[in-house]
């Protein structure tokens, strides 16, 4: 076999015109375009492996993936310019540097950082359209940091977590932080923890934010991650206020 080298690469992506992150048969994902720029490039489809998947309409503001390419190809800067030079304008590589083989961008990370934006006023400015969760009515601040805090530390995070058809091996995560930060209408929501289940962080917004607005207790949220066998959350905050900020190494 020809010899490769392995590329990692940093990308950034608007998700609203894309089916998230994974291959699908119908194509239109970001690993689907990634892979066609590859093609487009060297002559030849190469396998792109990202840090993990985003949903359809989920942003990344610095994704992570690595693939393995031909040796006597391109330096790695090259790579980034001959990439963004086919890829849709919507997905850009920031970055690009050669790595171990034993880098895995799955993996070999220890953390993730996602980032949830929502706009809690009368009017939703249109550039937000599709970048945040518009919500008219006020939430409680209070309750609002609260209900976050209690998501911090290890907990079993089954009943904040949706199906993807497959067993999971493990639903504890460790929480590091969830940080609630208000700037006049807009309220960011950001969690770093050891990994993320499908659908967790859109889940977990969801029911922080129904305890702001008075719908659901603080002590329902204990009770779900106490017992998560017991009741499961099934509100689920819009794709479009979500984004992964970074991955950690």
């Amino acid at each position: 076999m020809p010899e490769t080298h392995r590329l990692k690469l940093v990308i950034s992506y608007d998700g609203r015109d894309f089916a998230g992150w994974q291959s699908q048969k119908r194509g239109n994902t970001i690993q689907d375009n990634l892979e066609a720029a590859f093609e487009r490039v060297c002559g030849q489809r190469l396998n792109v492996t990202g840090s993990g998947r985003t949903d359809s309409g989920v942003h990344a503001l610095r994704q992570c993936a690595h693939v393995d390419v031909p040796a006597t190809q391109f330096a790695a800067e090259r790579w980034l310019k001959a990439l963004n030079g086919v890829l849709p304008q919507t997905i850009r590589i920031l970055r690009t540097r050669f790595v171990l083989k034993s880098f895995h961008a799955r993996f070999s990370a220890k953390g993730k950082v996602y980032r949830y934006r929502i706009i809690n006023g009368l009017v939703r400015p249109p550039l937000e359209i599709g970048r945040a969760w518009h919500i008219v009515a006020s939430l409680d601040r209070d309750l609002l940091e609260r209900a976050a805090a209690l998501f911090r530390g290890r907990h079993d995070f089954a009943a904040f977590a949706a199906n993807r058809g497959k067993e999971q091996r493990s639903t504890i995560r460790t929480v590091e932080y969830v940080r609630v930060t208000r700037r006049r209408n807009l309220i960011e929501i950001e969690f770093l923890a050891d990994g993320f289940l499908y659908k967790m962080v859109r889940l977990t917004v969801g029911s922080i934010v129904r305890c702001a607005l008075g719908k659901e207790s603080l002590q329902s949220i204990e009770l779900r991650l106490e017992c998560p066998s017991r009741a499961a959350s099934r509100f689920v905050a819009p794709a479009g206020g979500l984004y992964l900020v970074r991955v950690c190494y």
